[in-house]
């Protein structure tokens, strides 16, 4: 579950970290009124579940009532990267000399949590990591012990970040990392972490995503996933039709049953070129009408360009799976994208018997239905 970073940044405020005066608004007139309190200049910054909200349009500074008005005017109401922009955060702009990124999350392979920090912040980490892998310091933690101060001043100092603040620094990822820890989280990052003129460190952004199946322990921050998911047709829709869904910010839609399936695929996007536009389980024992439900939902989103369906049989039977695709697709007049499928396990062959080929491209290996549907998204992009 995403938060808000508005609603991050509240979760991180109340536990110590420096955040910069903000206020939430939902109209022109409140985004107006808040800045003029607030005092110039401030960013007006569209809240909502996408990164590059910057580049998009949804994050602008001003310096004036005037520009304050006009900014609001074009980010509420705003489609930014297929999420309508309902409500905006009008914050306080931070005069900085320097931009780290601080980051907490699980590494799988390691199978502990581990530290991060760079001084290439206020950029896309992921893309940090794969051009200049070197330049984020990495420290792993025991989970049974926490994060000693002595981890978080190592990674601060192998990282680069300057000695006069590398204390602050170190204080403000050990409590991202009780954060994590305290309240389930699946990742807790900013992204920048600003230092001033007079060595201040600030919380430029935030970002707080909660482990789903730990929300029963944490029900100050299940209600802040209730109003998260407000504005967002598509996660709302994931909550009616009981799927694990995950919004993302690439084209090509991914369907499958069993989580494990889902993040092989979603890895396989990215291996073969493409990026993945979503996470989506629909679960065991999915019959036809909630294989239906899910391409709906997929087909719903305007960043999606071809979808992929990776489904093994166990429970989930391969034939109601070809009937819930072919249920779904012959409503259209036309395939709004392109479809391709993948069954495997029980009753597979029976269900690519079914399958209209006419409707949907089916391949015999995982592999080959990725590259299939990454080379079709790679087709409308073109």
């Amino acid at each position: 579950m995403r938060l808000h970073e508005y609603q991050a940044k509240q979760v991180f405020a109340d536990a110590g970290i420096p955040t910069p005066a903000s206020q939430l608004a939902e109209t022109v007139d409140e985004a107006v009124d808040a800045a003029e309190e607030i005092g110039y200049p401030v960013a007006i910054k569209a809240q909502v579940h996408v990164g590059g909200r910057g580049k998009a349009g949804g994050i602008k500074l001003v310096e004036s009532k005037e520009e304050a008005r006009e900014a609001a005017e074009d980010i509420i109401g705003m489609d930014l990267k297929g999420y309508h922009v309902s409500k905006v955060l009008v914050e306080e702009a931070v005069d900085f000399v320097n931009e780290l990124y601080v980051g907490v999350t699980m590494d799988r392979n390691e199978g502990r949590p581990v530290a991060m920090v760079s001084t290439k912040g206020g950029v896309n980490i992921e893309e940090v990591a794969e051009e200049d892998p070197d330049a984020i310091a990495r420290e792993h933690i025991d989970p049974a012990f926490g994060m000693h101060p002595f981890q978080a001043r190592k990674v601060v100092y192998e990282a680069g970040v300057d000695r006069a603040v590398a204390n602050d620094v170190a204080s403000v990822l050990t409590t991202l990392y009780q954060l994590w820890d305290d309240r389930d989280g699946a990742d807790t990052e900013i992204n920048p972490l600003m230092i001033t003129a007079d060595n201040e460190v600030i919380a430029a952004d935030a970002v707080m995503n909660i482990d789903g199946d730990a929300l029963f322990r944490q029900p100050e921050i299940a209600e802040m996933g209730e109003e998260a998911a407000e504005g967002d047709e598509l996660e709302q829709k994931a909550d009616e039709y009981g799927f694990d869904y995950v919004r993302l910010d690439g084209n090509v839609g991914i369907i499958g049953n069993g989580a494990g399936l889902v993040m092989t695929t979603l890895d396989l996007v990215d291996y073969y070129g493409g990026e993945p536009a979503n996470f989506l389980d629909v679960g065991g024992g999915a019959k036809a009408d909630r294989i239906a439900n899910a391409l709906d939902m997929v087909f719903s989103d305007e960043n999606v360009d071809s979808v992929v369906f990776n489904i093994f049989g166990g429970i989930t039977r391969g034939d109601e799976v070809a009937n819930g695709i072919n249920q779904a697709l012959e409503q259209f007049d036309e395939i709004p994208k392109p479809v391709t499928v993948r069954l495997a396990g029980t009753n597979a062959e029976e269900g690519m018997e079914i399958l209209n080929k006419d409707l949907v491209t089916v391949e015999h290996t995982l592999e080959d239905a990725v590259q299939r549907a990454v080379e079709y998204a790679k087709e409308v992009e073109a």
